[in-house]
């Protein structure tokens, strides 16, 4: 398997940048090869339940932004529980967090970040359940669902007109936990408070982790190359998801480059729907992509992409923000994106968003405040 891998990547003395690592092929190809397949890959499956009762059971031709985004949030996942040197071997025992991670994402509307949720609350975007995402409506999509998250309790922020605004993060990584309302209040806050308490230790409280998402144009019908430098500059960063992106209604999750050419996980393979198994494992052979992966010019790139990075702690925020004064800002015209200290005062004023308010911990979505009503109701009347 490693030479067919390897005949992919030219001898070259060129370093190769994966997810803020960085690797050279003359000397560790095999460590290349190792860290490329440990992302978690989600591809098109078939044969789940049908989303929403009755629509598809496959996601083939439509689901491959959903999926790229999965792949980002995943990434994002095994950076905040396991760290970005974790490394996923065949049939080596995985740790507990990983199978729970998996769990998030399989094909089922009761998981929390499933092709069944990110398509329902695609709806509220704007897209009908079987219609292709771009990369803004994803990001949207997942923003949302992470309210609904509680064991990750991750804030989402997805940057407007090309500006990243450090006010606004800081203020939603420090927002304390939500606050419910007085009817519920102290039943709900306590219930929040044992959640909490139950997290990886130092998560109890204080800076929530970040999950950054930056949608962009990079150019009008192509990519202008003006934006190249600074756009291979962000896989190198510590903190980088990579990119999702691609062709017209073809998406890929770029995770690095080698020279002028992006290296990126394809999701266009159908497979069939995995489920966990009774002891809460799962068969995770097909959710690592241990194949070549595929290149692409970047000048080939769709100019609509989004940049995704995540920032554990707020000194990794802030190192970021250096990184990125230093490396994206020194442009002086066409720049990337901005990225300012305080929110831009012709702009709405920002608040951070909150989840409605739903007893239940799954990602059920709440049709109407009446819905909301009744599900509280039957908890009130199932607590007494």
């Amino acid at each position: 398997m490693e030479s067919d891998f390897l005949e992919e990547f030219p001898e070259t003395d060129e370093p190769v940048w994966i997810l803020g690592k960085q690797h050279h092929l003359k000397a560790d190809k095999s460590k290349l090869l190792l860290d490329i397949s440990a992302r978690l890959w989600f591809t098109y499956r078939r044969k789940f339940s049908p989303i929403g009762g009755t629509g598809p059971s496959s996601d083939a031709g439509w689901g491959c932004m959903l999926r790229c985004g999965q792949m980002m949030l995943a990434q994002a996942l095994i950076c905040r529980h396991l760290g970005r040197d974790w490394q996923w071997e065949k049939h080596r025992r995985q740790p507990e967090e990983y199978h729970k991670i998996l769990q998030c994402f399989l094909d089922r509307k009761d998981c929390c970040y499933s092709i069944h949720q990110m398509a329902q609350m695609g709806v509220g975007e704007g897209k009908s359940i079987g219609e292709w995402f771009g990369p803004n409506t994803v990001a949207q999509v997942l923003k949302k669902l992470a309210l609904f998250d509680e064991w990750n309790s991750l804030a989402v922020y997805v940057s407007m007109d090309n500006t990243v605004v450090i006010e606004d993060i800081k203020k939603m990584c420090w927002s304390p936990p939500q606050s419910s309302s007085a009817a519920y209040g102290s039943m709900h806050s306590h219930r929040s408070a044992l959640g909490r308490n139950k997290n990886t230790a130092g998560f109890c409280s204080g800076w929530k982790p970040l999950l950054l998402i930056i949608p962009l144009r990079l150019g009008i019908n192509h990519i202008n190359p003006i934006y190249i430098e600074a756009f291979k500059e962000c896989f190198k960063m510590p903190q980088s998801l990579g990119a999702l992106g691609g062709k017209p209604n073809n998406a890929y999750y770029f995770i690095g480059f080698l020279g002028n050419e992006l290296i990126y996980l394809d999701p266009h393979t159908t497979q069939i729907f995995v489920d966990s198994e009774e002891n809460g494992m799962v068969d995770d052979q097909s959710f690592h992509c241990q194949q070549a992966p595929h290149r692409m010019k970047i000048m080939n790139l769709d100019p609509s992409v989004a940049l995704g990075f995540f920032c554990k702690e707020e000194k990794d925020f802030d190192n970021w923000c250096s990184l990125v004064q230093k490396e994206i800002l020194k442009q002086q015209s066409l720049r990337m994106f901005e990225l300012v200290q305080k929110h831009p005062p012709h702009w709405p004023p920002f608040i951070p968003p909150t989840k409605p308010e739903v007893t239940t911990t799954g990602a059920e979505l709440i049709e109407s405040t009446d819905k909301l009503f009744e599900l509280e109701e039957e908890f009130e009347i199932l607590s007494v």
